[in-house]
């Protein structure tokens, strides 16, 4: 059992820029408790599923459903709460669909849903009741957009199979049901949906290769549609600070540095953030700095040139609007930030960059609700236009312990590009905002974006665990786990991104 950090501004300074606190003395994530209220999967009466047919009827308590309590209709948009954007998950079982002609015999049955209405939603997904269970076929959805008849063509939702999750063994992993889930697909504002899963093909009659065996579908497959709610209402405008103290990147009593080597450590970072508090609290922008205001954040001595780059304007979790109820409240850490793993979200690039925090209201709802984690799985979020956001809480320059590649989540961050890039390019800008991220958070612990580091894997499909792994500093989900994200053409541009990345800190 991990020891339990505790500490009273868990719950203030999840959306706050603070240093890293002081190392734990070994490299396992530590928790933070600032409650003891843990998220639920919870199972309410009158939400909304669906029988065999499709039919759409009320439930009894036994069942898994939404997390809303209004039947079918109850909740339109347009009456929600001004106050915060709370959305809601809809959780459809899927069943078995009418047997095609030309099925294969012995092959396991197509499962899905008809056509039917739903309330308001923007984002799909599957998740079934294993966690290591993994989903051996395809994945695809119709839906149509609200208040039309019109429906979209046949979307492919990608069943990457845990490979973003926390790692096996980990306290988020204990005494929690997590569930296995497809990739989250954002659709945009729909009210009808149609989803088909079929199993991969069986070997041919008579063929003796036993790799070829159909594979069953999990079991418990359900259906999530999320509505992620209403943006935020905008800030108050705010004149201008009279002077950098004003600025919330400002820190109040952190003791004077001494002379430090070229290089910051981790532990020289750390210990120089002891008791420190941000100037403003619950910002919703936390504003770039010059590379020279990021050393006097970092209280560096006169004369000292550390490698850390400008730090990039980042848009906090209160920017976005995400709903602090919806995760648990203690905060996971570990001991340093190593390495930096580069994502695609795999939502589809169907979005606008005004629709990102929706997105990412989405994404957060569908990890904590239908997947089961603790909260937003990557520690970081980068949209197409190279807006940058925080992402899982406990403080934007903290070593947190995310959920983001099983296996070598400790002692690293996930950046999550918005997106899929598979076989479309990646926008400049965010490839640039992937640059100009990792130049100042890896360089706060000292790590050089263009070098080599190695990682003790906590066990993934492409390294045991235990297994000494020696990586790039800035590496693509697939390097540590065997999968296609971040996309092919996103990974091509992590070479570049490590040479912008390190000419920012100065290299």
């Amino acid at each position: 059992m991990r020891a339990l950090l505790v500490t009273s501004v868990g719950v203030t300074c999840a959306a706050a820029l603070t240093l890293p606190l002081a190392a734990p003395a070994s490299s396992a994530p530590v928790l933070s408790a600032a409650s003891a209220r843990p998220p639920s999967l919870t199972t309410e009466p009158g939400t909304d599923t669906t029988d065999t047919s499709g039919t759409s009827r009320t439930t009894a308590p036994d069942t898994i459903t939404s997390d809303t309590t209004a039947p079918d209709g109850a909740e339109p948009r347009a009456a929600k709460s001004a106050a915060a954007p709370a959305g809601s998950t809809q959780s459809l079982p899927l069943a078995p669909l009418a047997v095609p002609s030309n099925r294969v015999a012995g092959a396991p049955a197509v499962q899905g849903l008809p056509q039917r209405d739903a309330r308001p939603f923007s984002l799909v997904g599957v998740v079934w009741d294993d966690a290591e269970a993994e989903l051996h076929g395809t994945v695809q959805v119709r839906t149509r957009a609200t208040g039309t008849t019109r429906w979209s063509d046949w979307q492919d939702v990608e069943t990457h199979n845990a490979d973003h999750a926390a790692d096996l063994g980990s306290a988020e992993r204990e005494g929690r049901t997590v569930r296995g889930a497809t990739a989250p697909l954002w659709v945009g504002d729909s009210d009808g949906v149609e989803v088909r899963v079929r199993p991969e093909s069986p070997a041919a009659p008579g063929s003796q290769d036993r790799a070829a065996t159909p594979v069953p579908l999990p079991e418990g497959m359900r259906l999530e549609l999320v509505d992620p709610g209403e943006d935020p209402a905008p800030e108050p405008a705010r004149g201008a600070p009279a002077n950098r103290a004003a600025v919330p990147a400002v820190f109040a009593d952190t003791p004077p540095t001494a002379a430090l080597p070229e290089v910051l450590t981790a532990e020289i970072a750390a210990a120089s953030a002891v008791n420190a508090e941000v100037a403003e609290l619950g910002a919703s922008v936390i504003p770039a700095l010059t590379q020279a205001e990021t050393a006097e954040s970092v209280n560096l001595a006169p004369g000292a040139k550390p490698y850390i780059g400008p730090r990039p304007r980042i848009v906090t979790r209160k920017g976005w609007g995400a709903d602090e109820k919806l995760r648990e409240r203690n905060f996971g850490y570990t001991k340093s930030v190593k390495a930096a793993f580069v994502h695609h979200s795999a939502t589809g690039n169907n979005y606008t960059c005004k629709q990102a925090p929706s997105v990412l209201r989405s994404i957060y709802r569908y990890h904590v609700k239908s997947s089961g984690w603790r909260d937003f799985g990557y520690n970081f979020a980068v949209d197409k236009c190279g807006n940058i956001y925080e992402g899982r809480a406990g403080g934007v320059t903290k070593a947190v312990l995310g959920a983001h590649t099983l296996g070598f989540n400790t002692n690293t961050m996930g950046i999550a590009v918005l997106g899929s890039y598979g076989s479309t390019n990646p926008p400049a800008a965010a490839v640039t905002a992937v640059s100009k991220l990792t130049a100042w958070k890896l360089g706060l612990f000292g790590a050089n974006p263009k070098g080599k580091v190695t990682l003790v894997s906590g066990g993934s499909n492409k390294y045991k665990k235990g297994v000494k792994v020696k990586m790039n500093v800035i590496s693509g989900h697939r390097d540590g786990f065997a999968t296609e994200c971040p996309g092919a053409r996103l990974y091509k541009k992590l070479g570049t991104a490590r040479t912008s990345s390190a000419k920012l800190q100065g290299r």
